[in-house]
């Protein structure tokens, strides 16, 4: 049976509880660091001192709280419509009750789309609840009851899915968060020493720089922790999902096989103009729904046909960098360059099966 509007309701409610328990240690931390650190603890004589961890911790308080936000914000992008079946055939795949005459009908619409990567199986990759079929990297969500494109993790923290739409966004909150815990835990650790040692006298302000001491520490060390394993993930291009299931492709599973390079893999998720990285603005490369590998060869002009239905990808005279144009298959051990529009866009075909 279906759970009931009202359970759906307070399930939704409490997926914001972790999210209110972040936000509240962060309202607290703001509070016992600007007004029991800086103003009551910090000698009136040290105002330079005061001044400038004031600065320095607003700027990244700041930062932190952007790109948190907009990491809950940001709307899990979905497949487009050109991954739909048409009419015709939906209507036969669902009359149909024969799972192989289901995977013909799937692979003959399929032939259409931007679509390299397949079940373990081999069958093509097709979700039942939102009745599309799956872009390359893309995953149906439980927790947001739809599929998420290049789908990293669902994160209870920020209540959301992380995936393309907002997986830079997401990087750049751990990396925010470990600077504001680092800011916080060196400032403070001077007080906290005299509050400890008994060199300050017991007001009011010990409990807070104790405790806020701790709390920075220990978020600190979890955070880059996390914060370290992602960025491996970005410098290698797999999502947490593939380092757990590496994809498979038509010659079988690949944990490497979306990866370009460190240099081409990290402009896939911040972009390619470094001055928007420490920014949490959208810079990701492509559209999210197909994808440059070291082992398949994407016609652009296959599709860009599909996606533009939708808007989805930049109109003619615009260069994609999600694709590769090249007239010539691809060899191990040798790389492709083309230049379109000014631009040129290479891939470097590794030796590995």
């Amino acid at each position: 049976m279906a759970p009931s509007h009202a359970l759906r309701c307070c399930k939704r409610a409490l997926n914001w509880v972790p999210v209110l328990f972040i936000n509240l240690v962060v309202a607290w931390s703001y509070y016992a660091y600007v007004v029991e650190l800086c103003v009551y603890t910090i000698p009136k004589t040290n105002n330079a001192e005061r001044i400038s961890y004031l600065v320095i911790f607003h700027i990244f308080f700041a930062m932190f709280i952007w790109s948190y936000w907009k990491t809950i914000w940001s709307k899990p992008a979905s497949p487009s419509t050109a991954f739909a079946l048409p009419r015709a055939e939906k209507e036969l795949y669902e009359k149909e009750q024969r799972a192989e005459v289901q995977q013909e009908i799937l692979k003959k619409v399929a032939r259409n789309l931007p679509v390299y990567t397949c079940t373990a199986g081999g069958a093509i990759r097709y979700c039942n609840f939102c009745q599309v079929i799956k872009p390359d990297r893309c995953h149906h969500c439980s927790s947001c009851e739809k599929c998420v494109l290049k789908m990293d993790h669902h994160c209870p923290w920020v209540n959301n899915c992380v995936g393309f739409s907002n997986y830079k966004f997401f990087i750049l909150f751990l990396a925010y968060a470990t600077l504001y815990c680092a800011v916080i835990c060196a400032t403070v650790v001077q007080y906290f020493v005299k509050f400890w040692t008994k060199l300050l006298p017991d007001t009011h302000a010990k409990f807070h720089i104790l405790f806020l001491f701790f709390v920075a520490a220990l978020f600190f060390i979890s955070i880059v922790s996390l914060y370290s394993y992602h960025m491996w993930l970005v410098g290698k291009n797999r999502t947490t999902i593939e380092a757990f299931r590496a994809p498979v492709f038509a010659n079988g599973p690949d944990k490497n096989g979306f990866s370009l390079g460190i240099k081409r893999n990290i402009a896939d998720v911040f972009g390619e103009e470094a001055k928007y990285w420490i920014f949490p603005v959208f810079s990701s490369q492509g559209d999210g729904h197909s994808f440059v590998t070291r082992l398949v060869h994407i016609d652009p002009e296959q599709a860009n046909s599909v996606l533009q239905q939708n808007g989805k990808i930049p109109v003619a005279g615009e260069t994609n960098l999600s694709m590769v144009a090249d007239d010539e298959p691809h060899t191990e051990g040798k790389s492709k360059e083309k230049t379109d529009g000014g631009q040129m866009v290479a891939v470097t075909m590794d030796s590995e099966p």
